[in-house]
């Protein structure tokens, strides 16, 4: 068969269009897995597309007239149900930088940042001062470095002490590491309306929460009434570690992407 012009820009078309769709795909799924309402929503399109189906194939003609018509304007209803499921996605999509992280710390630099964070929620769980830390991944949080107070500092153990000093203007809020740099302090985030979370959590809980929910970032917590430490990532809360489990989770996190390593067979090597 010969290649003409047409046919190659067709084929190269047709890998475009299918790229795309599981691209879309991808990201559909990984929000539903954090995503306890989408995942409802999807559950109930998928149960409603069944029915229809069966409804024509056993000829039930009053369930699929009343399907048809959920169909027409179920799509315009779920839109407003949903909006902010919806938005949350859109965000995140957003968020996403195409160049992956921020600065991807080398293996001494992520050793340091870590050490420098664990030892100043070491401090701070001693004396009981409340701290939120968020630290920026792939998903970007320059939304809320632009509403908070910019530092742009090197990441250190005394400085993050001083800045949750309660006397310290700036001890509100949460502080934004991107890097092996404070970038600023004093920022808010969205708090989750997670009804799982116990009662006794508070704000700031919550806002790590909310946070880790629409971004991937890793969000670190020492409460001010117990000293305890939690960690939220992945739309999932972590509570009570010991600074032993929170430093080993930045370590393995932090890291770099594993990549698949294929290693050659030993009946190849020459003899």
């Amino acid at each position: 068969m010969t290649l003409t012009f047409d046919s190659v820009v067709k084929f190269i078309r047709m890998i475009v269009d299918m790229l795309l769709l599981w691209l879309i795909l991808y990201y559909v799924l990984k929000s539903l897995s954090k995503n306890v309402k989408m995942a409802m929503l999807f559950k109930g399109i998928f149960f409603v597309v069944l029915l229809k189906l069966a409804s024509d194939f056993f000829g039930l003609v009053t369930i699929g007239f009343l399907l048809d018509y959920v169909i027409e304007w179920g799509i315009l209803a779920l839109i407003v149900i949903f909006q902010p499921e919806i938005r949350n996605v859109l965000e995140r999509l957003g968020r996403s930088q195409l160049l992956g992280r921020h600065k991807v710390l080398s293996v001494d630099e992520r050793e340091r940042v870590v050490y420098e964070i664990v030892s100043a929620m070491d401090n701070l769980r001693k004396t009981r001062t409340g701290a939120l830390i968020v630290i920026e991944r792939d998903n970007s949080l320059n939304d809320y470095i632009e509403k908070s107070q910019k530092i742009y500092a090197a990441v250190s153990s005394t400085l993050l002490q001083s800045i949750f000093f309660p006397n310290n203007p700036l001890h509100d809020g949460g502080v934004i590491i991107q890097g092996d740099q404070i970038t600023s302090a004093c920022a808010v985030f969205p708090t989750s309306d997670n009804a799982r979370i116990s009662k006794r959590l508070g704000t700031r809980h919550r806002a790590a929460l909310g946070i880790a929910e629409i971004t991937d970032c890793i969000a670190l917590i020492v409460s001010e009434e117990t000293g305890r430490l939690s960690l939220a990532i992945n739309g999932e809360l972590r509570y009570n570690l010991t600074i032993d489990e929170v430093k080993v989770t930045l370590l393995e996190e932090l890291g770099p992407k594993k990549s698949i390593v294929i290693e050659e067979d030993d009946s190849s090597e020459k003899i």
